[in-house]
């Protein structure tokens, strides 16, 4: 094979291909790495199957001195490559980032498909992308990454043989011709999804005069946010056992325990250790939905080996998406998956929990927790309410019955004219409160405080 076949990016697999897996270990990175050489190659094989490809091979090679051209040394690379023609590999995944010319190389010694994990990533995220948004976003991220490849994407252009002087090769011309096709389309993309951001916007503004606050679900992937999302709201949301099974967010309303009102709950996209740039970028106008979230909640595998490392993986895409460390460490952790822990690994969560602020343990497939879950949350979402003593005309019936939607009344005198009320509100709907008012309420919160 000559090398990929690209369209705007997308990669034409074609079914149960025939796959192998390189797990490279440099071993000074090898040394440092968050987690065991086994679960690594684990997730690679769960990401590969995710995009229908057939693993007959999965190997750990460690590299002592990586090498530019190929990344392997040359009696690695000729190993790998009989391994290939003697199993009629037809796509060779390797779990790391490759340069393009590293990726050039491969593919010429192998004569099969090369990609990294940042290729395989962005196929997955492909296949899952629904709305248009969604699609619009990974379509940007792949061009982004297909970009800088250009140099191996057209291997009949004769590109190798170069110019002479200033005069460009044949297929020196074609691949500036491609570069323009894509800035073009690079251009459009940007500009599609800059009116995305501003009617996210619009929408976010929107829910601010909702009186509900918004809580995200967030989590590494296949930890289970959907099976919780459906659980709490009733939804279908599609929840299977495989990696980036949800791509597009989803929201909901939840009515919670013991609070007047509900709260808008949000399901994510999972997140993965090493998530490619080009998706933190192409996806910021939809991860910035955790952003303007009132409540995080953390979801996480507690019965899976890496459930550590893959907590500082979430702590890490969140960090670089802007949530301060104070957001961070007000987060809720659900312990999820609690059905699958036998009795001695169950007495250990109860033990975390117990030692955890903000921590639960749940099973989202049978319920267990969730009831914990759901006065947790209630109990953090009115962790910011204040009482506020506040005088209405009996005629302003819109707003006393906005407050009792969004509130909770806690003292009523009702005199000729008007009501006398002590509510408590979020700060959120103290403001809005005010601005029904035309008038701020910031007096009445001395007044009430020096009468406590």
């Amino acid at each position: 094979m000559s090398g990929l076949d690209y369209q705007y990016g997308r990669k034409n697999f074609g079914g149960l291909d025939r796959a192998l897996i390189v797990l490279p270990q440099i071993k000074s990175a090898a040394e440092q790495t968050r987690r065991p050489v086994f679960s690594q190659l684990m997730e690679a094989e769960g990401l590969v199957a995710a995009i229908g490809l057939d693993v007959i091979v999965a190997d750990v090679v460690t590299i002592i001195r990586p090498q530019p051209s190929t990344l392997f040394g040359s009696g690695k690379s000729e190993e790998l490559g009989r391994v290939i023609k003697a199993e009629e590999i037809v796509v060779a995944v390797l779990d790391t980032e490759l340069t393009p010319v590293q990726q050039r190389n491969l593919e010429r010694a192998w004569q099969c498909k090369v990609i990294d994990r940042t290729g395989l990533i962005l196929e997955i995220f492909a296949s899952r992308a629904q709305t248009k948004e969604g699609r619009l976003q990974v379509e940007l991220a792949q061009l982004t990454y297909q970009r800088s490849r250009l140099v191996r994407s057209w291997t009949h252009l004769e590109r190798q043989r170069g110019g002479i002087g200033t005069v460009g090769g044949p297929g020196e011309t074609q691949i500036e011709a491609d570069r323009r096709v894509i800035d073009d389309r690079v251009v459009s993309l940007r500009k599609q999804l800059e009116a995305v951001v501003r009617t996210r916007k619009l929408h976010r503004k929107t829910r601010t005069e909702v009186p509900f606050p918004i809580v995200a679900l967030v989590g590494y992937t296949n930890a289970g946010k959907s099976t919780l999302f459906n659980r709490l709201t009733g939804a279908k949301v599609i929840a299977i056992n495989r990696l980036f099974a949800t791509l597009d967010p989803t929201m909901r309303a939840v009515d919670i325990p013991g609070r007047a009102g509900s709260i808008i709950l949000s399901d994510t996209v999972g997140f993965v250790s090493a998530l490619p740039t080009q998706l933190v970028a192409s996806f910021r106008a939809t991860l910035e939905e955790v952003l303007g979230a009132d409540l995080i909640v953390h979801v996480r595998d507690i019965v899976h080996p890496d459930t550590d490392a893959q907590k500082l993986d979430v702590l890490d895409v969140l960090s670089d998406l802007g949530v301060d460390d104070a957001r961070r460490d007000n987060m809720i952790e659900v312990y999820n998956k609690i059905d699958q822990a036998d009795s001695d690994r169950r007495i250990r969560i109860a033990n975390l929990v117990k030692r955890t602020p903000l921590a639960v343990a749940v099973s989202a497939l049978s319920g267990e927790g969730v009831e914990e879950l759901l006065a947790l949350i209630g109990q953090q979402v009115r962790g910011n309410e204040r009482l506020v003593h506040v005088q209405l005309p009996h005629s302003d019936g819109a707003t006393l019955a906005w407050l009792h939607q969004v509130g909770q009344i806690v003292d009523r005198r009702d005199e000729q004219h008007f009501a006398r009320l002590e509510v408590r509100l979020d700060a959120a709907n103290v403001g809005r409160l005010e601005k029904r008012l035309g008038r701020s309420l910031d007096f009445l919160y001395e007044t009430i405080k020096a009468a406590e």
